[in-house]
């Protein structure tokens, strides 16, 4: 399994549908392994949940900082 790729793949999912992202807010790993599958190993399932979890984080402070940056007009 391609980690970088399946977490890739979750962000699109996820950032694309509203439902999707407040479910994974509640529940990370039941909502990973309902979009995966549960037949992957748990440490792998794990992985993919931080790195979907971090880039996640990435772009909200990134939006965070667009919009600060729009305030003072830069």
């Amino acid at each position: 399994m391609d980690i970088k790729a399946t977490i890739e793949s979750l962000i699109g999912k996820i950032t694309g549908d509203g439902d999707l992202k407040a479910k994974f807010e509640k529940d990370p790993l039941g909502t990973v392994k309902g979009v995966i599958g549960d037949n992957i190993p748990e440490e792998t399932l794990n992985q993919v949940v931080d790195g979907v979890q971090a880039k996640l984080k990435i772009d909200d402070a990134g939006d965070i900082l667009g919009k600060v940056k729009g305030i003072f007009g830069k």
